[in-house]
């Protein structure tokens, strides 16, 4: 019977980016099998831009440059195989590489007041999502920023630029086949803002006044280069300039002060690109020689409606007499103006300010007296309320998660319980990260809004998000979501994700696990169903499902566990996937069973055996035949691939003998041998001849050796076999002796040698490279030698 043919390989899902090129490949057990390839049940016979090739067993279908039209189901039949498998072409959101390389590695700079416009082109499958995110939020057309999105590009503009656009930006495009994420930044340069205040004054004396100041918070984009310190007497209208410091120093000495003069100073920072608004001091007073220094800034010990008490501390120079009191003064906080709290000097060190109006911020400053005069005053205070003591608000109420899409997620609270004087003027919101500890604060709303949307997550994207009030008395506790809170996913059909990892055909060795890892995608998370044979799983197998995968596992294969397994999503609205693959159990094969020898045919032995008894669970099971020419010499594979119990070896020199083997062999491994314990070997039958008796004619007859023909040159390819023979003459009959580089051959089993009268042949078997070389023949007898060489020459297979 002739064997059937099978797959030694199933074709596989191939996914591949467009214009990539792709490949489906299967192999048969059958040479002579011609195959026929389908594309979505249609019979293919010519396609652009695809090639069919077969090489042996091997059949494939070569795409040079996968496009869209090439994605598609794809099923190859030939003799009584049929698999099939599918193409899926990709085509991810995709931007040119010197425009993508040119935007991420050098920053976009611009000027404040000047307009900016960020393009980007791409390509990809449509349709395809733009969004441009800055600080992980999406943006949004207003009265300065646009985006715009055709099906080729999407545009970021900015009419006039400020120090506030500076950061790092974010492009986003994503479509059915991935997403790309760019990387932008951009800096926006300007004069930078003024110094950092208030100038507090380091020193006061009759001769020196020693002010400083902190570094702006902005230097606008370019470093500070330096500082411009000027001064105004009080009373006067023109300011003089000091001086100027070096970026690395932030105060400045002057000498030139009058005892007892009022001086206002101003400090600018300048960069490359200009000069900053000025920060100004408050009034200061060139100290008398005696004059006492400057105290700390008054602490706020306690408030109430129309109270506020303060206390301070004495300076720590007292001049040249005794502190006889302090001069206390207040303002409104955002005034310029400094009002004195009482008629003349306080001895002690703490007040209580009366007269206060209801809900007015007020701060305050102390100057220390002396027989020589006041002092300078001290920096001001801390502001503070005039009003009664108030607590912060508390905990929102019924903080939940209202709504969520792909990108957002909307919060919605209940306004905190009121309480006496505590009424809510706003809300907080801030997040963090599940992976991190750090809040970031998201917005501040008004107290009429009890809901916001958090912009610009990323799909599935998760965040712990709180809620606090903020009251007269400061912020109140914060109520924060059980669980974290994260972006829906996007609705997308459940679908397999099958790649070269996934195999459709696999061959587990009994014992061994089964772990199948099958990965997919659906929003909704689809429901995932496991059948075996269209049956569900046996009670061994364990299945877990997590977000993006569904594994089966059975932790010692048997044979039972073979044949076709299948794994279903479906979404809940009747729509299903499937996706199955085939597993077979096995193991290395029971050896063969008792080897028989016959030469049915002259000078050929056939050797049959007993089959495997692996031979009835395993498909995929053949044998092969060694043999080897001596009881300790090398095993050379006569027969591989062998799908029955027969094999004819027809090269058989006889005389010789031989001792054969036979091994089952599977995907796993091979069998132990089966051998033939005694020599085989086909017996060389002599020719008869007879001898016709020579008359006695009196004359010597012996002659000396000769040859007729002698040998010729070889060259044979390594694994063949070589004859060489020549021909002698001569009386008595010559002695035949072979040499090979002038060594004797007589006792070599390697070679073998005969000598049919007169007709000499040397036979190697199996030449290999240590073969070439020269070759000698001898005839020898008692009248004399004859000598005949050549050289035998080998070549490698090509």
């Amino acid at each position: 019977s002739v064997p059937r043919c099978y797959l030694n390989k199933q074709l596989a899902t191939v996914r591949v980016l467009k214009g990539e090129p792709a490949e489906l490949s299967c192999t048969v057990s059958k040479d002579n099998v011609t195959g026929t390839w389908f594309k979505d049940g249609l019979k293919l016979t010519s396609m652009d831009g695809v090639v069919f090739e077969k090489k042996g067993l091997v059949h494939k279908l070569i795409i040079n440059k996968a496009e869209d039209i090439h994605a598609g189901k794809y099923r190859f039949e030939g003799g009584d195989v049929k698999t099939e498998a599918s193409i899926f072409v990709e085509d991810p959101p995709q931007v040119d590489k010197v425009l993508l390389k040119n935007l991420t590695s050098v920053p976009t700079v611009a000027k404040a007041g000047e307009g900016v416009k960020l393009r980007i082109p791409f390509e990809g499958r449509g349709p395809i999502r733009a969004a441009w995110l800055k600080d992980r939020m999406e943006l949004g057309d207003d009265t300065r920023i646009r985006v715009d999105k055709t099906d080729t590009c999407t545009t970021l503009s900015i009419s006039s630029c400020d120090r506030r656009d500076c950061g790092d930006y974010k492009v986003r495009l994503k479509n059915d086949s991935g997403v790309l994420e760019i990387n932008l930044k951009l800096v926006v340069i300007d004069k930078p803002q003024p110094p950092a205040g208030p100038i507090k004054i380091v020193e006061s004396s009759a001769n020196n006044i020693t002010i400083q100041w902190k570094p702006p918070k902005d230097d606008g984009g370019k470093p500070v280069q330096r500082y411009l310190v000027e001064r105004q007497q009080v009373g006067r209208n023109d300011w003089e300039t000091l001086g100027e410091t070096p970026r690395s120093c932030t105060s400045f000495t002057t000498s030139k002060v009058e005892e007892e003069m009022s001086y206002y100073f101003r400090v600018r920072a300048v960069n490359a690109e200009g000069v900053s608004d000025a920060l100004e001091s408050g009034e200061v007073k060139a100290a008398g020689k005696g004059s006492p220094g400057v105290p700390d800034p008054p602490e706020i010990i306690s408030a109430s409606r129309d109270t506020i008490t303060i206390s301070w501390k004495s300076p720590c120079k007292t001049g040249t007499s005794q502190i006889m009191g302090y001069i206390v003064q207040k303002r409104k906080k955002g005034t310029v103006t400094w009002l004195p709290v009482t008629n003349g000097p306080v001895k002690d060190k703490k007040l209580k300010v009366t007269g206060l109006k209801k809900g007015v911020q007020y701060e305050f400053r102390v100057a220390a007296v002396n027989a020589a005069g006041a002092g300078q005053p001290s920096d001001p205070s801390e502001p503070a309320f005039a009003r009664d003591p108030t607590t912060s608000p508390g905990q929102v109420q019924d903080l939940k998660v209202s709504s969520s899409d792909s990108s957002s997620v909307t919060l919605t609270w209940n306004k905190p319980e009121v309480q006496d004087g505590n009424d809510v003027k706003g809300y907080e919101v801030e997040m963090r990260p599940c992976n991190s500890l750090s809040w970031t604060k998201c917005f501040t709303l008004p107290a009429e809004s009890t809901s916001c949307r958090v912009q610009g997550l990323q799909a599935r994207e998760k965040l712990f998000l709180r809620v606090r009030a903020l009251g007269h008395g400061g912020p109140g506790e914060a109520a924060e979501l059980e669980v974290c809170a994260g972006a829906a996913a996007a609705l997308v059909s459940p679908r397999f994700l099958i790649d070269d990892t996934v195999k459709s055909f696999l061959v587990i060795k009994a014992g061994d696990p089964i772990r199948v890892k099958i990965p997919f995608e659906g929003s909704p998370e689809p429901v995932v169903t496991w059948l075996k044979d269209g049956l569900p799983l046996p009670g061994r197998a364990a299945v877990s499902t997590e977000e993006g995968s569904s594994q089966l596992l059975l932790r010692a294969a048997e044979l039972g566990d073979s044949g076709t397994y299948t794994v279903e999503l479906g979404d809940g609205l009747g729509k299903r996937e499937t996706f199955s693959f085939q597993v077979q159990i096995t193991d290395i094969p029971q050896p063969p069973g008792a080897i028989r020898l016959e030469e049915n045919v002259p000078n050929t032995v056939t050797v049959t055996w007993e089959p495997s008894a692996s031979e009835q669970w395993e498909k995929n099971l053949y044998y092969t035949v060694l043999k080897r020419e001596s009881q300790k010499g090398l095993w050379h594979v006569l027969g591989d691939l062998i799908y029955n119990n027969k094999f004819t070896f027809t090269r058989v020199v006889p005389g010789r003998d031989y001792y054969f083997r036979v091994v089952a062999k599977n995907d796993l491994g091979a069998s132990e041998p089966s051998e033939t314990v005694q020599p085989w070997r086909i017996w060389k039958k002599k020719a008869e001849f007879r001898v016709k008796a020579q008359k006695y004619r009196g004359v010597n007859q012996n002659q000396p050796p000769r040859f007729l023909v002698p040998l010729k040159c070889h060259v044979v390819v390594t694994g063949s076999e070589c004859h060489m023979s020549c021909a002698v003459g001569g009386h008595p009959a010559p002695k035949i002796t072979w040499y090979k580089d002038s060594r004797d051959l007589s006792r070599d089993p390697n070679y073998f040698c005969t000598n049919d009268f007169g007709v000499c042949s040397l036979v190697v078997l199996g030449v290999t490279k240590k073969d070439e070389g020269e070759y000698m023949v001898e005839a020898s007898n008692e009248v004399g030698r004859a000598f005949s060489k050549a050289f035998l020459a080998i070549k490698g297979n090509s």
